[in-house]
């Protein structure tokens, strides 16, 4: 049975109230002492109004409180703040109510996460989402929760998917009217994804959109004989929302087996790909595979930022999505049309994408018994880490890595064929190997400002690492990030000059997000097993 517990500071429990109605999640931009949503808003943008801190007083940033957890796995998660109450989660499945200003605890739930549970890239939590006083989770074994946002008591549970065949849930969800959407990790098990939607007032599924399509579903043509009932097709980060067109975006992973690509010969549908559904029913709207038939694990589970542009004259609604494959693209909001992609990193794997979009394969980009280097690397070109867009410079910005894998493909077994590994890191266990390990020969970290009408580079910051860190953008023209050495930015978002950094002592694997308390604005980041707090320094008191 599950079960949970609550340390309630009885004589501050009082003073937390969310009462987040899905009007107010709807008008989140108008309300940016809050945050309210996994991106800040249903555009995925993360961008906020708030302005207080500038390019002229950046300097004058402290770190005010920092929160440590009691978890060693690697913090990943991005708090929510109602009304001065900021709510994080802890891995594997642990959610926390802190007092926003100071960082005191008002309560802690812990779900008891079975022993025995697994997933393939550490069991991590990235957050939550909330309506009216009730708070959502997901967790590392398949189950979503419903806890009560005032003190912390478990008010339903409700198993998506079994752990024991490798499903799981890392992703905050998404809430759209009265429904908390959310996406099945666990690609690399042999699952068979799908995304979700529950009822936030009792639990009970609504409906359920299988990413891998089954005989008589579109797109299971794409799929050789039986393959499909464990084609992967996952998702890990949460979706995007239009309530003007009324659809719900999201990016779907890697098929299954991730790189022995020629026993699943064709497309792979949805695998790889941004869909579109309709939020009330499930019916999906229209699909775009950005790498048809994966052979390096190129997942399409990117935030999809929606934006409004003037294109080729014209106002339009449109999708914009760097790729872990190393394309940035730009698509219509309401079709999936294809308008543009061009490449943001180095890529070697094709030749250019057609008229289309669709990816012309390049022998450069394919395994040999010799081994081959293929450009971008098995981590991508960018990765989970949200990116960031800002109305006020009309500029697209994302974390970048610029690296390379060597590619092999084992002996021809009896039967002659040939079966490719997986691809090997110019450096070792590169994705969490020992840091400021990374040098010039196999590449380097960016932060990039992209103008989504060109597909040009505005401006490039280079890391002397790598990073992890997604990106927020603010109304008074500053973008914070941070980086695996564990650097704090922040950025002038339309030079790309950096204004001011410090440094945390730990990796930084999320994305910042902004409040306001009391009339002053904060920025939170986690950093290594911690969430730290900064604000500007209070100029009288510091004189004194």
């Amino acid at each position: 049975m599950k079960y949970f517990w609550a340390l309630a500071l009885l004589l501050l429990a009082s003073s937390v109230s969310a009462q987040v109605s899905y009007q107010q999640i709807l008008n989140a931009k108008s309300t940016p002492q809050n945050w309210l949503t996994y991106s800040g808003s249903y555009d995925g943008r993360r961008y906020s109004a708030l302005d207080q801190i500038t390019p002229a007083n950046a300097k004058d940033l402290e770190i005010k409180w920092v929160f440590q957890t009691e978890s060693l796995q690697k913090l990943e998660s991005t708090p929510l703040v109602v009304n001065g109450v900021l709510y994080l989660t802890q891995p594997p499945d642990d959610i926390i109510a802190l007092d926003a200003k100071s960082g005191r605890v008002f309560w802690v739930y812990h779900y008891p996460v079975p022993s025995e549970a697994h997933l393939c890239c550490g069991l991590v939590n990235r957050g939550l989402a909330i309506l009216g006083n009730t708070l959502f989770m997901g967790t590392v074994d398949g189950h979503l929760v419903a806890v009560d946002a005032k003190d912390g008591h478990l008010l339903w549970d409700s198993p998506l998917g079994d752990n024991r065949f490798g499903y799981g849930i890392t992703e905050a969800p998404l809430v759209v009217k009265d429904k908390v959407i959310v996406a099945m990790a666990g690609a690399e098990s042999g699952i068979r994804g799908f995304v979700t939607a529950y009822s936030a007032e009792t639990g009970e599924q609504v409906w359920k959109f299988n990413t891998i399509p089954g005989p008589g579903e579109a797109g299971n043509e794409t799929w050789p004989a039986e393959t499909w009932q464990r084609g992967g097709g996952s998702s890990w980060m949460t979706g995007s929302y239009d309530p003007d067109l009324n659809l719900l975006y999201w990016g779907i992973g890697n098929p299954w087996p991730d790189y022995d690509w020629e026993g699943r010969l064709g497309d792979n549908l949805y695998t790889d790909s941004a869909i579109a559904l309709d939020p009330d029913t499930g019916k999906l709207k229209w699909h775009f595979q950005f790498t048809p038939n994966d052979r390096a694990d190129f997942d399409a589970i990117q935030v999809p930022v929606l934006a409004d542009i003037t294109w080729q004259g014209t106002p339009r609604k449109v999708v914009l999505w760097a790729n872990r494959n190393g394309f940035f693209y730009v698509l219509d909001r309401a079709t999936g049309k294809f308008l543009s992609g061009k490449p943001f990193v180095k890529q070697t794997w094709t030749t250019g994408l057609d008229e289309n979009g669709r990816p012309i394969r390049s022998p450069q980009g394919e395994a040999t018994l010799e081994g081959n280097q293929v450009f971008p690397g098995i981590q991508g070109g960018t990765n989970w880490y949200s990116p960031s867009f800002s109305p006020r410079t009309g500029l697209f910005y994302v974390t970048a890595w610029q690296d390379y894998s060597a590619v092999y493909v084992k002996q021809p077994s009896n039967t002659g064929r040939v079966t490719p590994t997986i691809p090997r890191s110019p450096l070792p266990n590169l994705a969490r190997g020992p840091i400021n390990t990374w040098t010039e020969e196999v590449g380097h970290g960016e932060v990039q400002a992209i103008d989504p009408v060109t597909g040009e580079k505005k401006w490039v910051v280079k890391m002397n690492d790598v990073s992890d860190s997604g990106i927020l953008t603010t109304a008074s023209d500053l973008l914070f990030t941070g980086n695996r050495e564990g650097y704090f930015h922040v950025i002038d978002d339309r030079t790309g000059k950096i204004l001011w950094k410090a440094i945390t002592g730990g990796q930084m694997a999320s994305a910042p997000i902004t409040y306001e308390v009391g009339g002053k604005q904060y920025v939170a980041m986690s950093a290594g097993h911690a969430l730290f707090v900064f604000g500007l320094r209070d100029l009288a008191v510091a004189g004194h």
